[in-house]
């Protein structure tokens, strides 16, 4: 589900310093970005001197270059000691605003008398000062000097590609909304003007429309046939009425073509109960399938838990799903029911996918049993898991906590989509969510991807972020969050060391 990303290079040499290990750092560095599947924007040896960026000129030819490519992050390689005047210029001139990696390359040898010397654990020093100069917010290696061939770098490099694709995601984000959200959801209130310079933006459609333009489809529509069958194949449909198959596929398909003209990445929608009570089947079909295609669907028109989904696909590259964190489990504190009435895409499931009825609004008669069909059943099956939630404090903070934890069978059992999570700290954690204001909705996407979401949004996008173990409240300081985070699979891994 990862789309290919393009990030550029300028690999920073200084003409005291041999150009022949320069330009041998940079074509490695080159042959690491592409064997991590990023196309990477990178002057060539017949364009500046050997290939690299030295010269205020050569600085401004690269920066022109990754303006005209649209380049969604910059790699900074110290391929020797590095003129840092022209990293700082090529960033300056080409003004994008992207995330920064930055590195230097080890030294061949043990240095001797007669060692060709590269000296760019010196260099980058002055590299990370002159971008601090310039007001520009960068990532340090893991390792900040390294063979670009070393496993350390493969890795950081992967990071940094989803930290670009979850700033560069979010920055150009169009969430479609809806409907409004329930009335007696004030936990689903946003400001939209506060978002929208955030990056996000929202479009909105009454309800009304979306139900009208479902129901002006033709049954003989061309399209209305594949995405019933594409329906059929995609869950057990035995249990619920073709006629509610029908109105899901008819639902499906006015929401796809609207997307598409509205070039929408995610959809707030409100599932309930004016759909169930004046269209007539729930909306949790059409929202799992746009999920498990990678087009997060957050529930009772939360756009903030919309954008907390589209965050966590594009750190994972896999889909998204939106729960609340329902029953703590009785006999276990760190173990707690992630779950949703029924619009997990399916992507997580375990056990089969079923359509089934909505219980809560059926029993409670707010609609009709005929009316609440089209959930989506199934228990999530085991694995890593990362939690993220986004949110905007009454004070005007936008802030985000992140937990990673794993999913594991459990015999207590629900109706719905759920899985029991472990997750560490649990009792740390949840008092943090109830203090700093975050909601019951909360996006989950599989893997562990906690550092990704971690600096994307504290140190390039600025929000406040939290955690179950962080020593310093509210602050962005990657050193100390990660002391002591262990998940059951793994935790955050050692952190990269950030600038802001």
């Amino acid at each position: 589900m990862h789309t290919p990303i393009t990030l550029g290079f300028i690999p920073a040499n200084r003409g005291f310093f041999s150009k022949e290990l320069a330009a041998s750092m940079r074509d490695a560095t080159v042959e690491a970005m592409r064997r991590a599947g990023i196309r990477v924007v990178v002057p060539a040896p017949n364009e500046t001197k050997v290939g690299c960026v030295e010269t205020r000129q050569e600085a401004e030819l690269v920066a022109e270059t990754f303006r005209r490519e649209r380049v969604q992050g910059i790699v900074v390689g110290a391929v020797n000691f590095g003129e840092e005047q022209g990293v700082a210029w090529c960033v300056k001139k080409a003004a994008l605003d992207v995330p920064i990696l930055i590195y230097g390359c080890q030294e061949e040898e043990r240095l001797t008398m007669s060692t060709r010397r590269r000296d760019s654990f010196c260099g980058l020093l002055s590299i990370g000062e002159v971008l601090r100069q310039i007001g520009a917010r960068y990532t340090v290696a893991t390792r900040p000097i390294v063979h670009p061939s070393d496993a350390s770098f493969a890795a950081d490099l992967d990071l940094f590609a989803r930290v670009c694709r979850i700033v560069h995601g979010l920055r150009n984000a169009r969430y479609g909304q809806i409907g409004a959200r329930p009335d007696a959801f004030w936990t689903c209130r946003f400001d939209e003007k506060r978002l929208q310079r955030l990056g996000p933006t929202v479009v909105t459609l009454d309800l009304s429309e979306a139900i009208a333009g479902a129901n002006a489809i033709p049954d003989s529509d061309a399209d209305l046939a594949r995405v019933i069958a594409s329906i059929e194949g995609y869950a057990d449909t035995s249990r619920i009425r073709q006629l509610s198959v029908v109105r899901s596929a008819k639902l499906e398909l006015f929401l796809r073509r609207f997307r598409r003209e509205h070039a929408l990445d995610a959809f707030g929608i409100q599932c309930w109960t004016s759909i169930q009570a004046n269209y007539g089947v729930c909306s949790c079909t059409t929202m799992s399938r746009f999920g498990d295609e990678g087009v997060p669907c957050a529930c009772e028109a939360d756009i903030m838990g919309t954008m907390s989904m589209h965050a966590a696909m594009l750190a994972s590259g896999t889909p998204a799903g939106l729960a609340d964190w329902n029953n703590l489990h009785n006999d276990d504190d760190e173990l707690v029911n992630v779950w949703h009435c029924g619009v997990f895409p399916a992507a997580f499931a375990k056990t089969p996918v079923r359509l089934g009825v909505q219980e809560i609004i059926a029993s409670s008669g707010a609609a009709t049993y005929e009316n609440s069909e089209g959930t989506i059943e199934f228990v999530a099956k085991d694995g890593p898991l990362t939690l993220c939630r986004i949110t905007q404090d009454p004070e005007g903070a936008t802030r985000a906590v992140v937990a990673q934890g794993a999913i594991e069978a459990n015999p207590a059992v629900t109706f719905g989509c759920y899985g029991w999570c472990r997750l560490p700290n649990l009792d740390r954690l949840y008092r943090d969510v109830l203090l700093r204001h975050f909601p019951h909705h909360v996006a989950i996407t599989q893997g562990h991807v906690g550092n990704a979401l971690w600096e994307a949004l504290g140190n390039y996008l600025g929000m406040q972020v939290h955690h179950a173990t962080e020593s310093t409240p509210g602050l962005y300081l990657p050193r100390l969050p990660f002391d002591g985070l262990r998940a059951p699979a793994e935790g955050f891994r050692a952190p990269l060391e950030l600038a802001r």
